[in-house]
């Protein structure tokens, strides 16, 4: 004989297994798929489609470009800039004091020293503030950088340009002798400035940004310093034993080279870090 309890439960299975026969699966619908093409009301994909990759327009951030002037211009480090060239010209007219006094005149050498506490100043212009926010905006994160070299343009060609007159004035003037060229000092000291932006522009998206001018200086004071000295880059950077036309020529082609390189780092917008690939891919062991 069954027990009670088994007796009880026998017509609750017997419910159960006949609701079980009797539920029948839902009818089959037949659905048309969609072209990729068809998209539903309010131009979403349909369904069980792909959505598109969501693409900016190449021109939309250029409808805010004249309202990045005034932020441009007060992250600009107006201050640094200008007292390098204030340092570097009243150096400069200082020397030029003494060698009025003196009878003697100041040389290229002179203006080209004292030019380059403006360019120690151009290595922190391309620091970019809230890169992080910048990042997060539709305008491109070069914006900033490119809109501090605009700006600082126009104050080393005004410094340049002093200088030079300081220079000028030390010069007496003479029916048979000619001033020296000033053509040739302008190529070096726009070669000087380039290098140094693209020095600055390679450090400020290396892992040393934060100390992006400090780094970037001491390098292109090692590139002017070899540039200058060495045996191979004397005969066409130095003016003598090379040409004012060599010399011209072979600065303003490192200028062009130099912005290149500016311009490729600065489209890069990550920061770049040396990793161990190998101690990456090798699984941590404890050290018990």
């Amino acid at each position: 004989m069954n027990p009670l309890g088994a007796a009880g439960e026998q017509p609750e299975s017997s419910a159960t297994a006949g609701s079980i026969h009797e539920a029948k699966p839902p009818p089959e619908v037949l659905v048309t798929p969609r072209p990729p093409s068809i998209r539903t009301e309010g131009g979403l994909p349909a369904v069980g489609q792909p959505s598109p990759p969501a693409r900016r327009p190449r021109l939309s951030w250029l409808r805010v470009l004249p309202l990045l002037g005034r932020p441009i211009s007060r992250t600009m480090p107006w201050v640094t800039l200008i007292s390098g060239c204030l340092a570097g010209t009243g150096y400069l007219a200082v020397m030029a004091r003494v060698a009025g006094t003196s009878h003697w005149t100041l040389s290229q050498g002179a203006v080209q020293l004292a030019f380059l506490p403006a360019v120690a100043a151009l290595a922190f212009v391309l620091r970019a503030p809230f890169r992080p926010v910048t990042q997060a905006t539709p305008v491109p994160a070069w914006v900033a950088p490119a809109g501090h070299i605009v700006l600082a343009a126009p104050v080393l060609a005004i410094t340049c340009w002093a200088q030079l007159r300081i220079m000028a004035h030390t010069i007496p003037a003479h029916p048979l002798s000619h001033p020296p060229a000033v053509y040739p000092m302008i190529a070096q000291l726009t070669g000087w400035c380039a290098v140094t932006v693209a020095a600055a522009a390679c450090a400020d998206r290396s892992r040393y940004a934060d100390l992006g001018g400090a780094a970037a200086a001491p390098v292109s004071f090692a590139a002017i310093t070899l540039a200058w000295y060495a045996p191979v880059t004397a005969r066409f950077l130095v003016e003598p034993p090379a040409t004012a036309h060599t010399v011209t020529v072979a600065w303003y082609a490192i200028t062009t080279a130099a912005l290149a390189l500016t311009c490729a780092a600065m489209r890069d917008q990550w920061h770049r870090y040396t990793r161990n690939l190998q101690r990456l891919s090798s699984p941590q062991r404890n050290p018990s």
